[in-house]
């Protein structure tokens, strides 16, 4: 009660107050200034007074109390329960997506941070086009599916299963990415199947090459007594021997490099050096076609852990495709970029202004011994994809805004 009494005596001084500067400006009525400054005395007691006011109301009619929830022992159980399992979820190493509604139509949602980092910008370039892919899929199934990121095709795992909540018929989707993992397998597939057939071909070629030789050293010390048409055809049959097994031997020898790739030794490099010292290596080439090359770094102090030399050639090849593919277009440019992206990656784009690849051949472009050139061996971009994935990177072709080829190269 005493607070409740100092507050209304506070209130009425208030007021009082109020009251004497209001009568204050009608007696200076005649000079403006006075009246304006009786008002804005006025207003921190107009203030104080409202202040005061509500504090009086909430002494008068307190807030009750909010009523606390007792749980039982089994209540809190499944309470802590459902909680574990929405963390679990909410951190599990897959995307999980719920499909609401049948066929093609469903609405489909992200579950988990997974599946929202899955959609979000610098991942999936087309989020609702993968969520058409997934509300098509029929049934309970195990497929691989291949969704457009930002970094390229990429292929993930996709789980389907049917459930009923609250008497509604819905799919959870899981999926996860294993474009990266399949590479590495691949990677060690063809490394295996490389060296095997290099090695049996070797095997074979070496002694081929030495008898032919061999024989022909032996043919020029007989040649005089033979018949002078036979002596020349042999001749000329261990020439064309020697010839194509001394060329076997070194086309053999371009793919033993892809086998023998030494382990990878990383270092602490700044991008911008690196970019001067292949701009160095190519530039002159581009500038006698009177082309270009442009190089850029975002930020300019951009680092990267990496083997130098592997990161350096594969650059190279990959400046080296673009040099040939563009041959046709008078002043060709390439251009060459790095920056960080979403995710702290850091993201480096070889872009050209050649043809590009074909739709049907994207599949295939990293694949040992597979070639569009008339004079290639099918080497160049299945090494810059062993040499950056033995710098933990991956390396994609990604569908170019304009013309032309565009390599994406993450770490």
């Amino acid at each position: 009660m005493a607070s409740e009494a100092r507050l209304k005596a506070a209130v009425l001084l208030c007021m009082a107050g109020v009251a004497s500067l209001a009568f204050g400006a009608g007696m200076v009525s005649g000079s403006p200034r006075l009246v304006v400054l009786c008002g804005l005395a006025a207003l921190p007691l107009l203030w104080t007074a409202w202040g005061l006011l509500t504090r009086l109301a909430m002494l008068r009619h307190p807030k009750p109390p909010e009523a606390k929830v007792v749980l039982s022992i089994e209540q809190q159980h499944l309470v802590d329960s459902a909680l574990a399992l929405e963390t679990s979820l909410e951190h599990a190493p897959i995307a999980l997506f719920r499909i609401e509604g049948a066929g093609g139509e469903g609405v489909v949602k992200p579950l988990n941070g997974n599946a929202r980092k899955l959609v979000a910008p610098g991942r999936a370039s087309d989020p609702q086009a993968l969520y058409r892919q997934l509300a098509a899929q029929p049934g309970e199934q195990r497929s691989i599916i291949q969704f457009d990121t930002e970094r390229g095709v990429e292929r993930a795992l996709l789980a389907l299963s049917t459930l009923s909540l609250q008497d509604s018929a819905q799919r959870l989707a899981a999926l996860m990415p294993v474009e990266s993992e399949l590479e590495a397998e691949a990677l060690n597939a063809w490394r295996q199947l490389v060296h095997v057939l290099t090695h049996e071909i070797m095997n074979s070629l070496t002694p081929v090459a030495s008898l032919s030789r061999t024989a022909r050293d032996m043919l020029e010390e007989c040649r005089p007594a033979l018949p002078p048409d036979i002596g020349h055809d042999l001749v000329t049959a261990l020439d064309a021997i020697s010839r194509r097994a001394d060329s076997l031997a070194d086309f053999v020898a371009s793919y033993r490099s892809l086998s023998n790739v030494p382990a990878a030794r990383p270092e602490r490099i700044r991008v911008s050096a690196l970019f001067e010292r292949v701009r160095a290596l190519v530039a002159p080439l581009w500038r006698a076609r009177g082309g270009e090359v442009r190089f850029s770094v975002e930020p300019a102090t951009l680092e990267l852990v990496a083997d130098p030399g592997q990161l350096e050639q594969a650059l190279i090849n990959l400046l080296k495709n673009a040099f040939e593919a563009s041959a046709a277009v008078e002043g060709a440019r390439a251009q060459v970029s790095a920056r960080l992206v979403r995710g702290g990656r850091l993201r480096i784009e070889v872009a050209d202004e050649g043809p590009g690849v074909p739709p049907e051949l994207v599949a295939h472009i990293f694949t040992p011994f597979f070639t569009t050139k008339k004079q290639g061996g099918g080497i160049g971009l299945a090494m810059v994809r062993h040499l950056v994935h033995e710098n933990g990177g991956t390396v994609r072709y990604a569908r170019p805004v304009g013309s032309g080829a565009r390599f994406v190269i993450s770490f």
